[in-house]
Parts: structure tokens; C-alpha cells; sequence
């Protein structure tokens, strides 16, 4: 996913301000499952949801103003009831700005565990 660097994304450095990188990463992972067939909304709809269990950022280099991030993500892991996703962050110039790891479990509307459906395991073996 690419992702441009903003004004309103930067601190008073004009580097990204460091929890903006939390959203730039669900944007990433929302398009990962939006390329294998499964959108946040139409999760919701069918009662599945994800509720973040652990989040890991690890800083290399700072983004800034007028950068265009890079974001690959891909899944580390998954169990019947979690998935971790592991990202790269790189800026146009190809220079290691972070890597990342999320590690979500599935929940239903009444937020307990719930197994992750047959359909997105499958894709995510894929």
C-alpha cells in the first residue's frame, strides 16, 4: 500500500508524528483483506470483528512532509482465533522507515472470542 505523507501527519519536526503510524497500518492491513475479498464493513455485517491484542513498532528512520511510504504487509501468523500481521515500512527512496507487527483476535458484537470464519482462514493460506 502506498501511503503519502501529509502535513497534518507530522509534529512540529515535521516528522510523522509517531501514533499516525498505528493508522497508516490499519489502512494497510483493511487493504490486504480488501485484495483477498473481505472488507472491515462486510466483516461487521456478518458479526465478526478484530480487537487489537498487541502492537509492536519498531523505528528505523523518520517519514517526513512529502514522503510516499511503501507499507507491505503480510500475515506472520493466524490460530482459530487471532492473526498476526507483520509489516515494512520503506519511503520512495526505498529507506527502512519501521517495521511493525499487529497481533488482532476475533471477536463477535458481544466483543468474546470467536473463531475466525472458514472463508478468510482459507484466504489467508493462500
Amino acid at each position: 500500500m502506498k501511503k503519502k505523507i501529509y502535513y497534518h501527519d507530522t509534529d512540529f519536526s515535521g516528522a510523522v508524528y509517531h501514533a499516525n503510524y498505528l493508522k497508516f497500518l490499519e489502512e494497510a492491513r483493511s487493504e490486504f483483506l480488501e485484495a483477498r475479498g473481505f472488507t472491515v464493513t462486510g466483516l461487521l455485517a456478518r458479526g465478526i470483528g478484530f480487537a487489537v491484542r498487541r502492537q509492536e513498532m519498531d523505528y528505523k528512520a523518520p517519514a517526513v512532509y512529502g514522503d510516499t511510504l511503501e507499507i507491505e504487509t503480510r500475515v506472520k501468523e493466524f490460530t482459530p482465533y487471532r492473526i498476526v500481521f507483520a509489516y515494512t515500512l520503506r519511503n520512495q527512496n526505498g529507506l527502512l522507515i519501521g517495521k511493525a507487527a499487529t497481533d488482532l483476535v476475533c471477536v463477535g458484537r458481544d466483543l468474546k472470542l470467536l473463531e475466525l470464519p472458514e472463508d478468510l482462514t482459507a484466504a489467508l493460506k493462500r
